[in-house]
């Protein structure tokens, strides 16, 4: 497996994400998609809400918490610090401030070197999965690009990960918040003809190692 992405936490196959991993493995979980967010704002969701790195630990993984600031132009040395590490999740939040965190850490070009290499498998939810497309033309219509807490770039970064040929919109006609704002921007790329997938909640985009194709859940 290369890829998997989620509209909304850990989707509906997740049990064949956890089966692709080793057991006991290292798991990197980036949640700098929600920077802007208060700390307390962020536990009380880990305690009241989901909790992503106990949802790891509960299938016998090791996860970790892997803040991007910390290694902001220091890119050589989170590579090393990223080499046992099998599976980089990246949660929900603000696309644009992810991909911020991406690209200032160096996770953007580690994440691409390690997937050709097959030691790697990327997934996430909502921004975690929006970022994997070619670009992030239309997300703005539910993402803020202005959003940069103190230590991030001013400019957003438009480009995505490249991963996928098009861009994925996340709660899509779902009972989410941003179901309506997900149906203006897939209405968007439509128009202008831009390559996308939505995704309800539930839904999953996997791709497995040595395919090119995507495999959708129904």
């Amino acid at each position: 497996m290369k890829l998997y992405l989620s509209s909304h936490r850990m989707g509906d196959r997740f049990e064949e994400l956890v089966a692709a991993l080793p057991r006991g493995a290292e798991v990197a979980v980036v949640s700098n998609a929600v920077d802007h967010v208060p700390d307390v704002e962020r536990q009380a969701y880990a305690d009241q809400a989901f909790d992503v790195l106990a949802t790891f630990r509960e299938r016998k993984l090791k996860p970790y918490e892997l803040d991007l600031r910390t290694y902001f132009g220091r890119r050589a040395i989170l590579f090393a610090n990223l080499k046992s590490t099998r599976l980089i999740w990246a949660t929900g939040g603000n696309s644009f401030l992810l991909r911020r965190a991406m690209r200032q850490s160096g996770l953007d070009d580690i994440i691409r070197r390690r997937i050709d290499e097959g030691s790697l498998i990327y997934g996430g939810w909502s921004a975690g999965a929006v970022v994997a497309g070619p670009d992030l033309a239309g997300i703005e219509l539910m993402d803020d690009p202005a959003v940069a807490p103190e230590g991030y770039a001013a400019e957003p970064v438009w480009q995505g990960l490249g991963l996928l040929d098009y861009t994925i919109v996340p709660h899509y006609r779902s009972d989410h918040p941003e179901a309506p704002a997900a149906e203006r921007a897939a209405q968007a790329m439509l128009e202008r003809g831009q390559p996308l997938r939505t995704l309800r909640d539930g839904e999953t985009v996997i791709v497995q190692a040595g395919q090119g194709r995507v495999r959708r859940s129904a």
